[in-house]
């Protein structure tokens, strides 16, 4: 009795082929993985730290994908404090929430009062996009704040670099497929 009740509740999972004049949903199509991109920048944030430039591999991502970022940090002074840095992740058109990526550089292991002036740091992390965001494409905008005080370092040469006044620069553009 137990097998015939089995066999008639999986039933109603089944779900028939499609005939001959219907069609299947068309499965989403990925052509060639995307080459790593490599971006230049220059920031100065307050005096302390150039954002050099990143790596992001791969260069164009599909809702559901990890996008793995190398950014690159000349140290231009000593830092006190021990900043975080922040990574927000906002649709280009402005229609969906960010994402937020903030981190210890290299997870904790190099914190930015162990930096030494003229030191080149590679902090690595990941952006996840997740499978429900359906955009055309994301900005990433990046920058330091200190956690003890909320304050973020001030971007001291705002006519070299794209940012948004508010001392996140924007660093990078990840297109989206869909």
């Amino acid at each position: 009795m137990r097998a015939l009740l089995a066999c008639i509740l999986l039933s109603g999972c089944i779900v028939p082929a499609p005939t001959s004049g219907e069609k299947a949903a068309p499965e989403a199509k990925r052509g060639p993985p995307a080459q790593p991109v490599q971006v230049q920048n220059g920031a100065n944030l307050g005096d302390k730290v150039e954002i050099q430039g990143l790596i992001l591999n791969p260069g164009r991502a599909y809702p559901g994908d990890s996008v793995r970022v190398s950014a690159f940090f000349k140290v231009l002074d000593e830092i006190p404090a021990d900043y975080m840095v922040f990574v927000h992740v906002e649709d280009i058109d402005g229609r969906v929430d960010r994402l937020n990526a903030d981190h210890a550089p290299a997870g904790g292991a190099n914190p930015t009062s162990k930096w030494k002036k003229g030191d080149v740091v590679r902090d690595d992390f990941q952006i996840y996009v997740p499978p429900t965001m359906q955009v055309r494409g994301l900005n990433v905008l990046l920058g330091f704040w200190d956690p003890k005080t909320d304050q973020r370092l001030v971007l001291k040469n705002p006519d070299a670099v794209r940012h948004d006044g508010a001392n996140r620069i924007l660093v990078a553009q990840i297109p989206l497929q869909n």
